[in-house]
């Protein structure tokens, strides 16, 4: 635990637990919006077959990111959230989306 706490540059155990609980909250309140935002968009896996599943994913991606960032900042850690979406989003290609 000492070692990703140096990695993400926090000081405290709390900090870490409240972390983890946005990483976990944001997972599974994304993939729950992903099916009805599937359905609105009238994306079935009946129509669909085996490419539903990387569909899905591929919409899941973005309302993680939005609400990683929403969740974070609601548990007061938004400053953290945003640093790592950036970094993660400059590793994935699209660091021009950001200024320096």
């Amino acid at each position: 635990m000492n070692k990703l706490k140096q990695r993400w540059g926090i000081t405290s155990n709390f900090q870490l637990i409240i972390i983890f609980i946005v990483f976990a909250i944001t997972g599974s309140a994304s993939a729950y919006l992903s099916k009805p935002f599937c359905v609105w968009l009238g994306i079935t896996k009946e129509d669909f077959g085996g490419w539903f599943t990387l569909i899905r994913l591929i919409i899941i991606f973005p309302i993680y990111q939005v609400l990683l960032v929403a969740i974070g900042t609601i548990f007061g850690q938004f400053r953290f959230f945003w640093n790592f979406e950036k970094r993660m989003l400059k590793s994935m290609g699209l660091g021009f989306l950001f200024k320096d």
